[in-house]
């Protein structure tokens, strides 16, 4: 009787994964990557009796960290496993694959939704079974003991290298360059800076301030027209002093200040006031919240005007009819207003239209839309009295600007036709800078 030729073994199809952490010697001919390849590509042909066969596509990552399952070479490995395309995923070690033992067993669980073996070249274990299921955690934990331990080392270097004085690295302030890893003075942007430093001791605001600085161009690091919030970061940041800064504690850096004493002091001195008295000193630098916007009912406009006894100064909106001497008809409207009661009538106006049911609900759900939280807008709402007070009164009559369409004086009163399109914008810009100067 003459035994019947062997079955030919199943062919399974192989993909070999590699993975780098840092990009250093990638670069070169022959790198880590390729070590791992080659490793694994004769693993693979050390099995050919038993049907293994490598696909021709590479799944790579080099440079990529493996506490991250965001990667594109595995991502596309993920991909083609769950599409049928793989049956072996082949590593040097299990580390490559990932450091995570939380992120590994999702990783399992595709694998074993799909009918994908798992082979380490370097730690032989098999994952159908539970023995090697148990390795697998073994080496897992640690792989992540392994990573922890490293990140908790490069923690405690960057603290010491700051407490030096060192520069390690993040966005690099406006007024200096990185060389060599150290920060050395650009004088063209230091002068900018401390241009940006005096002018604020001289405005005392920095919504006045960064509005000027837009309208003549200045921008950041990275090209970008600066805003308010900029402004704070930069106002406030301690690196300009010569400091290096680590977790909120200063350490004298190696690198020459930008900013004296003295004028760190006066900027900080200003910050140091409540905003309300910082909102009276610029005071007299403001325009009138009503100027451009109210009218009498025959048409003519009203303008802004003072008058000063003793050292008291008395604010009003006057028709331009009577300043020019025209004749009038007598109807009752009056054609000169004390200043702060017309005021005052229209922002509780304002807040009246505010607490509207309708009005809440659509500037919330604007808000919304920006990803502002309901819970922060509807804070917004009831604090309104309180963030208007807080605001100088350049940013008062910007915000008056948008809100209020016109303001017509009649024999009977006041009409304030008012913008509600406009106010989920003034919402957000009195949430977002609020919240900008508090946090610095």
């Amino acid at each position: 009787m003459i035994d019947a030729p062997p079955k030919p073994a199943r062919r399974l199809r192989c993909a070999i994964y590699t993975r780098k952490s840092s990009e250093e010697g990638l670069e070169q001919e022959f790198n880590s990557l390729h070590a791992q390849r080659e490793a694994c590509e004769a693993y693979i042909a050390s099995q050919k009796s038993e049907g293994w066969a490598l696909v021709r596509d590479q799944y790579d990552d080099g440079g990529i960290s493996g506490g991250t399952l965001v990667r594109p070479g595995l991502q596309q490995l993920l991909a083609d496993i769950e599409d049928g395309l793989i049956d072996v995923v082949v590593v040097y070690k299990i580390d490559r694959l990932s450091r995570s033992l939380m992120d590994f067993s999702k990783l399992v669980e595709v694998f074993d939704r799909n009918g994908v073996t798992f082979v380490s070249v370097t730690q032989s274990f098999n994952t159908t079974t539970s023995m090697g299921r148990l390795t697998l955690n073994i080496l897992l934990s640690f792989a992540q003991f392994e990573r922890e331990v490293t990140a908790e080392r490069i923690r405690d270097k960057v603290k010491a290298s700051r407490m030096k004085g060192i520069w390690m690295g993040g966005p690099v302030p406006i007024g200096y360059d990185v060389k060599d890893r150290k920060l050395l003075v650009n004088e063209d942007e230091a002068a900018r800076v401390q241009m940006v430093f005096k002018r604020f001791v001289e405005i005392g605001s920095a919504t006045i301030l960064a509005k000027n600085l837009r309208k003549e161009g200045f921008r950041n690091k990275r090209g970008t027209l600066i805003d308010k919030g900029y402004l704070y970061r930069m106002l406030n940041n301690r690196v300009y002093r010569g400091l290096a800064v680590h977790k909120g504690k200063a350490y004298p850096g190696e690198h020459t200040a930008i900013i004296d004493e003295r004028l760190w002091d006066q900027v900080h001195d200003i910050f140091g006031e409540s905003p309300r008295k910082r909102a009276n000193n610029t005071r007299t630098q403001t325009p009138a919240l009503l100027k451009g916007l109210i009218f009498t009912a025959t048409g003519a406009a009203m303008t802004p005007s003072s008058t000063k006894k003793g050292s008291r100064r008395y604010r009003y909106y006057v028709s331009m009819d009577l300043l020019k001497s025209r004749e009038t008809p007598d109807d009752g409207i009056p054609r000169r207003l004390p200043a702060d009661t017309v005021e005052s009538a229209v922002i509780a106006e304002i807040r009246r239209v505010l607490r509207t049911p309708a009005i809440t609900a659509s500037v919330i759900a604007a808000l919304d839309r920006d990803d502002i939280p309901e819970a922060d807008a509807i804070a917004a709402f009831q604090q309104f009295p309180q963030l208007w007070d807080q605001l100088f009164p350049a940013e008062q009559a910007r915000l008056i600007q948008l809100l209020v369409r016109r303001v017509t004086v009649t024999a009977e009163g006041l009409i304030i036709d008012l913008r509600t399109d406009g106010i989920a914008g003034v919402m957000r810009d009195l949430m977002v800078p609020r919240k900008l100067e508090a946090a610095e």
